[in-house]
């Protein structure tokens, strides 16, 4: 797309103000949420998620809306399916509004229909970390206090060891399992396909999600109706507009299908993939698992448009697809981490045709932010892009949260109607990054240029980003200091060309003898893999300490790369 002129500031808002007035759909209001005054909220998040997606239901109703394997479902049997779920959940469980239902699974469609179903019943949907193991899906469910959990069969071996401490009702999804209390097909057969007629306030809790930071266990980010439909309606916006400005871009194609590659139980597939899709009429194609040569004869097959993935996956795509492979492509966008510059290079280079972009936005904010694409990304590749309108601000602050000037460094702080309403019983933690006129504070420290375009150059949470995975150095330090003869540890993150980041630790055993093969086995008994550090040194001395007493982890780590490590994965 080296042909398509970048975007100017001018063009920008001249389009932002035409499409806010010729649109009803994106009709703004200011309005006042949780005590904040914003200049603009969609006036459609008035609604409730549920009753947002019963309009849309009716405009796609015969439209083909999944596709898993030889499995097609359109958007009206997604929808009844969903509303036979939450009725069987109302009748059956006596799920009432507020009520909190978890998911357990993989990428099926009944992930998407149980997520559909949980909300159209009035209650809050908590998608688990389908990579998470027996100790951290109890975590959740014991903080949410989570009762009814749609499972699949391997999560179901993970959950049953505590059914009865727990009080759980096991409902197993697409296999059949001895494990299980009841059928997700059996239930969703029996009950009504009418939507039920439940008051939903749209400043109540549609979704909880935990997502890791710099606290020891993973926060619940209380996310809300009015936040999720200014995030999906603000995209929408920002494709419109994109098609007034530069049509030639194509970002808007007719039939439009994306293949999911993400977990759903990230923001960035369940709400710009899933949600964004639903509420666009966009066809959605399932993977079993991620797999290179499975993806490329899916694009060509199901006549993919859009793919959302982490920079591994897009780095595999564009190294394995051959002329003629990505002819139906027109977007490969990127979230969770970010994409390395070169990559944006290599992919223009191969693929003109092709537009990449990549994102920037966090759980907190309903994953909205920024957006870079089209030639503004070939030029600015190490940028998170522009702010996305109409709704979200992003402004840098220093730790006195005075505004910073162009060019300088500060935290990347966002105000926007999307944003969470605080974390899970942690209102100490919510207080730290939601200020009381209403910015977030990412803990991401970056700088705005004066074309408005972000950078983000630092992070001040004590976190790794390994394939689009957050994961807290703090988490993993405590799991590691569990097991026998640890001392001390320090655990960080290096760079990494295919997953970003991974994980390393150094562990200082004092006069213990410890076998780092069995330590390893040991954190991957106890905490997803992707947390396990793949390098680990062993020191023969205490740790460096700072002024205040605490290990000095720049220095640990600094130290450490100088020698080979003690362990190495794989």
């Amino acid at each position: 797309m080296s042909d398509i002129a970048p975007l100017t500031t001018e063009e920008v808002e001249a389009v932002v103000a035409k499409l806010l007035i010729a649109d009803p759909i994106f009709a703004c209001k200011p309005a006042t949420i949780r005590g904040v005054e914003y200049e603009r909220v969609f006036a459609a998040s008035d609604l409730s998620l549920r009753d947002l997606m019963a309009a849309k239901t009716k405009e796609f109703l015969d439209q083909e809306f999944m596709v898993y394997n030889d499995q097609r479902f359109t958007f009206k049997e997604t929808w009844s399916k969903a509303c036979q779920f939450a009725n069987a959940l109302i009748v059956k469980y006596d799920v009432k509004p507020g009520d909190r239902v978890a998911i357990a699974m993989r990428n099926y469609p009944e992930w998407c229909i149980a997520y559909i179903g949980i909300i159209a019943a009035g209650a809050t949907v908590l998608p688990l970390n389908a990579w998470w193991k027996e100790e951290e899906l109890c975590y959740a469910l014991t903080d949410s206090g989570a009762k009814i959990v749609v499972a699949d069969a391997k999560r179901l071996q993970y959950l049953k060891p505590n059914q009865d401490q727990l009080g759980l009702i096991l409902i197993v999804a697409r296999e059949e399992s001895v494990l299980a209390d009841a059928s997700f097909e059996q239930l969703t057969s029996e009950a009504s396909a009418e939507m039920p007629q439940i008051q939903i306030d749209p400043d109540s809790d549609f979704c909880i999600l935990y997502t890791s930071g710099s606290t020891g266990k993973p926060k619940g980010v209380l996310l809300t109706h009015r936040g999720v439909i200014n995030a999906v309606l603000s995209w929408s916006f920002l494709l419109h507009a994109i098609e007034i400005v530069r049509p030639e871009a194509n970002l808007r194609p007719e039939n439009a299908a994306a293949l999911i590659t993400l977990p759903l139980f990230h923001v960035t597939a369940s709400h710009s993939a899933f949600l964004l899709s639903y509420l666009s009429g966009r066809r959605i194609v399932f993977m079993y698992r991620w797999d290179v040569t499975d993806a490329l004869r899916l694009i060509k097959e199901e006549k993919i448009t859009n793919l959302a993935m982490v920079p591994t996956q897009s780095r595999e795509i564009i190294e394995a697809a051959k002329p003629g492979d990505l002819d139906m492509l027109s977007d490969i966008t990127t979230g969770g981490a970010k994409r390395p510059a070169h990559h944006v290079t290599e992919m223009h280079k191969k693929f003109p045709d092709v537009n990449a972009s990549s994102g920037y936005g966090l759980t907190e904010t309903n994953a909205l932010g920024c957006h870079n694409s089209m030639q503004d990304y070939l030029d600015r590749p190490d940028s998170t892009g522009r702010t996305i309108p109409p709704v979200t601000e992003i402004r840098i602050f220093d730790p006195n949260m005075t505004e910073l000037s162009v060019g300088e460094v500060g935290e990347v702080c966002i105000k926007s109607p999307a944003n969470f309403r605080g974390y899970l019983g942690m209102p100490e933690e919510t207080a730290k990054v939601l200020t009381k006129d209403g910015w977030f504070k990412t803990g991401d420290l970056g700088k705005i240029d004066e074309d408005g375009f972000v950078y983000i150059v630092d992070r001040l949470k004590d976190l790794i980003i390994r394939g689009g995975e957050n994961i807290s150095c703090l988490e993993v330090e405590n799991e590691i200091y569990r097991y026998d003869g640890v001392i001390e540890v320090a655990v960080f993150g290096i760079p990494d060309d295919k997953m970003g980041e991974i994980v390393c630790a150094v562990v200082y055993p004092g006069d213990n003898k410890i076998d780092l093969t069995l330590l390893d086995k040991f954190l991957t008994d106890h905490i997803a893999s992707f947390k396990v550090p793949e390098r680990i040194w062993l020191s023969p001395q205490q740790l460096p300490r700072g002024g205040t007493g605490k290990i000095d982890k720049r220095t640990t780590k600094e130290f450490a790369l100088q020698f080979p490590p003690t362990f190495s994965a794989g």
